[in-house]
């Protein structure tokens, strides 16, 4: 049997009679282990605490306790966004940050909304001190426990601690520091204070818009549309719900789209409205009607941002400002940027700063004041919406970041800008034509060639303010190299034609490219180099501009940094640095930044002054704006600049008057060539039309402003002065015989005090490829007497035929060059022919012929016809031709032609029937237009006849064809005759090769220095003609001398006195012209009274090789020439 017991026996057996005697043993034991277990627990309580105090004390003692001000200046360093305000300090709106918020007082605040998260947050928020133990305790179980669910323990203020003053990472240590803060910030602050700060930071989720918001007025307008001070219950309640978990239960998406379902933000609104019941804020009604609110219809909708209404502003602030405050803090930091050697740690420093620069302007509600004025940008921003003559879009293949191919749409893009001359200050731009298609200000950041726009800024203003240049002197549009040595490197016009000798005024009116070039040449390097930099241009040239080129727009330039330079002129000729933003200051008022006007003279106001007033020219007739003033709405001083890249890329144009500046531009951004014709309007006239429109929109904001109606005033010291433009000089007598005499402004520093000594007297001829000096073997009878330009002024290419550069009326005006010689006679004319009663040739091919010979069959010469004259002879009879060249060598004869008929020669002889009808026998020079007429007053037969005397043999040409009429009735010859050798019973008492022409009571007589008499005495001295008629109606008498090269006739019925040449040829040294350029017909007939021959030609060239000769005749018969 076995000794051992069950627990059952043992619970079931009797004891002894000591039974109670072991109850009261057991329960004094029992007593004393309580004792000693309580003992034991109170020790482990107070060994743990001990421990868990120890650790809190090793968790926290590495942080720092901050002072009451440190925490305050923490606590309330609300993260909220910067604003921006146009002019004047209207409210634009908020820079773009990456969370919304807006700070509002307590009391702002429905006090439904406080109820709600105090119900929901932190039900013993007001009883307190910062923690809740119990809550602490339940956390820090969950915690170590691992339990599946965490029912947080942070009251409001823990979370305004976590938020404000700790990262958002989840350590102990962390832990134990929000701990300390909490009772630390509760024994510094109020209930309120603390409250009001944690509701102005606590995040919200996203509102309709698709931002991050933070704060209960942010939440309030971005979710419902309503001030935080007027949530219902409803409201209030769903909005207390999202701190929790805000972006699970916002009801927005990212881009601001509802969601389709948001029922967990819902249940969550239940929980709240439940807690605020139980603790008493609402009544059972209101639950109910709190429950039944339509949330989803009551949110809010999209609403317009700052960046939707102005991104191309908020941009370009936000760019500027970063740059502004990186700066600032650089300077408050005493940060020496020049100091630090190394560009990589430079650098470095730079982007540290700009850095911090950025988070500020996000976090620190900054105000920024620009100096944009909204209702001019508004009206701006319109006209482009507006306007209907931008190119059409252009298909671009681009490759994505997937590396595929996707085809985008390129506009033609405006960048424009409308500048304050006096301050600097932008009022308005236009950066592009649509921020989404492309976040790009064309104002402010696209580089573009300037074209033609730099030639006033670096030609013309400089020249004139160095003394090399000024409005009137006279600067050629000729052939220019770039390299005299490479003939690939000729600078052309946009037109591709040279315009030859034109003033500075006019080049830059017509913005020539040639002289813009040839005039820079003369500057020096240096002093245009820091023109460029005053300009505000450093930035954008490379170290050795300018080059040669560089006034054609060869550097780079943004239409702010262009419009800025252009405002010089506008003040004075000193320019003030352009600025956007005037002012940054904190929500307290501190100014951390304000604009500091910077101002550079540039040129002298003389010289501004100059400038202004070429420019005037540019929109006017003539110029390459001359459209401007039709398409303003408003009068205003206005002068500016048009200007066009290579291939039509860039388009510009750029005015100003007294008060303002604006600068356009537009073009493709991959600089694709514009199409020169949109919509039938050229680029030119868009570019204009739509730098016009925006300026009428801005003066219908601000006429006062954008339409001043003061004028540029005259600074003084300029004076207007008569030189001779060639050179710059006062003029001499050459230079006025030349046609090179201008007036213009000056500046008076400049006023010369030399006369000119530019030209020189020369007799010249004319061959293939221009006008050259005569050699001294040149036959006189080809030369014409003129004036030449000294080479040391201007050095035309050797092939360069001047005369296609000589205004009207500077005939006369050659190069200082002597004609070419190719040192052999003349090939044989092989081109001559008979048609229409005329000799006819071509040109010769050989460079160096300068006119022709046409001689009768008997071998007398009958006319000499110039190279630029036309190549034809009228006569009856058989003639030849020979070519003459500069040094006087004579061709072989060509083959005889006959004309008219007659073999016989018939120049040798002369009518002396009284009624010839139409005879012309003497040369006619097809140059001119000729007129015929039938006079049915006096039936007067007009003949030119040559006739021959018993000693001389004359042949007299006369460029002019005369009107042959049949006349009936009064057979009265009309003579343009010369040498008559008949004498009616008159006696010639003449001196050397002098003759009296006194022809009585004869009507359309054209008499020139004949030798028949009609009863009458002619005593004259050598060299001198009288022509006396009496009684005569319309008569032209010409008396033609070398007298210098001036044809002088009259028709008057006085003495006309001229110098003849006597027996030699009239044209001897001399050119015929009645007033050059004019269309004249003159009848130069030769006196041949000692037995010479003369050839008397009258050139009258106007500059294109026309001339207009007309003879009119008059109702009583007279012939009278007209000239034009």
């Amino acid at each position: 049997m076995s000794d051992r017991r069950s627990i059952t026996e043992f619970f079931n057996r009797k004891e002894p009679q000591y039974v109670f005697k072991g109850v009261r043993v057991t329960s004094q034991v029992l007593w004393n282990l309580f004792l000693i277990f309580s003992a034991l627990a109170l020790i482990s309580l107070f060994f743990v605490g001990g421990a868990a105090a120890g650790y809190f004390a090793s968790l926290v003692q590495d942080e720092p306790v901050p002072s009451y001000e440190e925490m305050q200046n923490e606590i309330y360093d609300y993260e909220s966004a910067t604003e921006i305000y146009f002019a004047d300090d209207i409210y634009l709106g908020d820079m773009p940050t990456p969370l919304e918020r807006r700070e509002i007082p307590l009391e702002d605040m429905s006090q439904t909304l406080i109820e709600a998260v105090i119900a929901t947050e932190d039900e013993y928020f007001f009883e307190h001190e910062g923690i809740v133990p119990k809550a602490l305790f339940r956390a820090v179980y969950q915690d170590f426990s691992g339990a599946s669910t965490q029912t947080g323990g942070s009251t409001l203020t823990q979370q305004l601690i976590k938020n404000q003053l700790l990262t958002s990472e989840v350590t102990h240590d962390r832990k134990a520091a929000e701990i300390l803060l909490a009772m630390r910030t509760e024994n510094f602050f109020e209930k309120e204070e603390i409250l009001e700060a944690y509701m102005n930071v606590v995040p919200f989720g996203r509102n309709a818009n698709g931002r991050q918001v933070a704060g209960a007025q942010a939440a309030a307008q971005g979710i419902f549309g309503v001030d935080a001070s007027e949530l219902n219950i409803a409201q209030a309640a769903f909005i207390a719900g999202l701190p929790q978990s805000p972006f699970a239960y916002t009801p927005f998406t990212g881009s601001g789209e509802v969601k389709e379902n948001f029922d967990a933000a819902l249940h969550r609104m239940d929980t709240v409205l439940s807690r605020m019941h139980s603790r008493g804020y609402i009544n059972d009604e209101e639950l109910e009607e709190a429950r039944n609110y339509d949330i989803r219809a009551n949110l809010a909708e999209r609403q317009p941002t700052s960046l939707d209404e102005y991104p191309f502003i908020i941009d370009e602030v936000r760019r500027r400002a970063e740059d502004k405050l990186t700066f600032a803090l650089m300077e408050k930091d005493e940060v020496d940027l020049d100091a630090i050697e190394d560009d990589d740690r430079r650098n470095l420093m730079i982007t540290r700063y700009r850095e911090e620069a950025e988070r500020a302007l996000q976090r620190n509600g900054y105000k920024i004041h620009t100096t944009i004025n909204k209702d001019i940008y508004d009206a701006q921003q319109e006209v482009i919406e507006n306007f209907e003559y931008f190119d059409k879009d252009r298909p671009e293949t681009l490759i994505d970041q997937d590396g595929e191919e996707v085809e985008v749409m390129r506009k033609e893009e405006p960048g424009s800008m409308l500048l304050e001359n006096s301050t600097g200050a932008i009022l308005s731009f236009v950066g592009g034509r649509d921020f989404e298609h492309q976040n790009f200000n064309h104002a402010t950041r696209a580089e573009r060639s300037t074209g033609s726009t730099m030639k006033p800024l670096l030609t013309y203003a400089i020249g004139f303010e160095t003394g090399e240049l000024q409005p009137g002197f006279i600067t050629p549009d000729t052939t220019f190299y770039y390299n005299e040595d490479d003939e690939d490197s000729e600078l052309s016009n946009f037109d591709n034609k040279h315009r030859g000798l034109i003033t500075a005024r006019e080049a830059n009116a017509s913005s020539r490219n040639v002289p813009a070039v040839r005039e820079f040449k003369k500057i020096d390097h240096e002093v245009a180099r820091e023109a460029l930099i005053n300009y505000g241009f450093g930035s954008y040239m490379d170290e050795s501009e300018p080059y040669l080129s560089t006034p054609l727009g060869t550097i780079d330039l943004t239409v702010e940094a262009n419009t800025s330079a252009y405002s010089t002129f506008g003040n004075e000729g000193k320019r003030k640095d352009p600025f956007m933003i005037a002012k940054i200051e904190t929500q307290d008022g501190e100014v951390l930044f304000e604009h500091e006007e910077k101002e550079t003279e540039i040129i002298s106001p003389q010289t501004n002054y100059l400038m202004i007033d070429i420019m005037r020219d540019v929109l006017v007739s003539g110029g390459t704006a001359f459209r401007m003033h039709d398409l303003l709405n408003f009068e205003a001083d206005w002068a500016g600049k048009t200007g066009t890249s290579n291939e039509i890329i860039d388009a510009w144009f750029v005015g100003f008057n007294p008060n303002v500046t604006q600068g356009l531009w537009i073009g493709y951004d991959d600089r694709d060539p514009i199409s020169e014709e949109v919509h039938n309007m050229s680029y030119s006239h868009r570019t204009q039309l739509l730098w016009a429109e925006l300026a009428n929109a801005a003066y219908e904001v601000d006429s006062d402003l954008v339409g001043p109606s003061e004028d540029f005033e005259s600074p003084g010291g300029i004076v207007e002065q008569t030189i001779c433009g060639i050179s710059g000089k006062l003029p001499s007598d050459l230079c006025r015989e030349a046609g090179l005499v201008t007036t213009d402004l000056f500046n008076s520093e400049f006023v010369p005090d030399e006369e000119d000594d530019s030209l020189t007297r020369v007799q010249y001829v004319r061959v293939k490829d221009g006008a050259y000096k005569a050699l001294d073997s040149t036959p006189s009878e080809f030369t014409r007497s003129g004036v030449a330009i000294k080479e040391e002024y201007f050095d035309f290419a050797e092939d360069e035929d001047l005369s296609q550069y000589i205004p009207d009326g500077w005939d006369d005006l050659v190069p200082d060059r002597e004609a070419p010689d190719n040192g052999k006679t003349p090939d044989t004319l092989r081109s001559v022919s008979s048609s229409g009663g005329s000799v006819t040739w071509d040109s010769h091919h050989e460079d160096d012929i300068i006119g022709y010979r046409v001689y009768n069959s008997s071998g007398n010469e009958v006319a000499s016809i110039r190279w630029d004259e036309d190549y034809s002879y009228s006569g009856s009879g058989t003639y030849y031709v020979t070519a003459v060249d500069t040094a006087g060598r004579e061709s072989s004869s060509s083959n005889e032609v006959t004309t008219g008929g007659s073999s016989s020669d018939d120049d040798d002889e002369s009518s002396s029937d009284d009624n010839n009808d139409g005879e012309n026998g003497s040369a006619s020079d097809e140059l001119f237009d000729d007129s015929s007429e039938n006079d049915s007053d006096n039936n007067n037969d007009n003949n030119n006849s040559a006739n021959n005397d018993e000693n001389a043999n004359d042949n007299s040409e006369e460029n002019n064809n005369d009107s042959g009429s049949g006349d009936i009735g009064n057979n009265n010859d009309n003579n343009n005759g010369s040498n008559n050798g008949s004498d009616n019973g008159n006696s010639n008492n003449n001196g050397d090769n002098n003759s009296e022409n006194n022809n009585s009571n004869n009507t359309g007589n054209n008499n020139s220095n004949n030798g028949s008499n009609n009863g009458n005495s002619n005593n004259n001295d050598d060299n001198n003609s009288e022509n006396n008629n009496s009684n005569n109606t319309g008569n032209n008498n010409s008396n033609n001398g070398s007298n210098n090269g001036n044809n002088n006739s009259s028709s008057n019925n006085s003495d006309n006195t001229n110098n003849d040449s006597g027996g030699n040829e009239t044209n001897s040294g001399a050119t015929n012209e009645n007033n050059s350029g004019n269309n004249s017909d003159n009848n130069n007939n030769a006196d041949n009274s000692d037995g010479n021959n003369y050839n008397s030609a009258s050139d009258n060239n106007d500059p294109d090789g026309n001339n207009d000769n007309e003879e009119n005749a008059s109702n009583n018969g007279a012939n009278s020439n007209n000239n034009e």
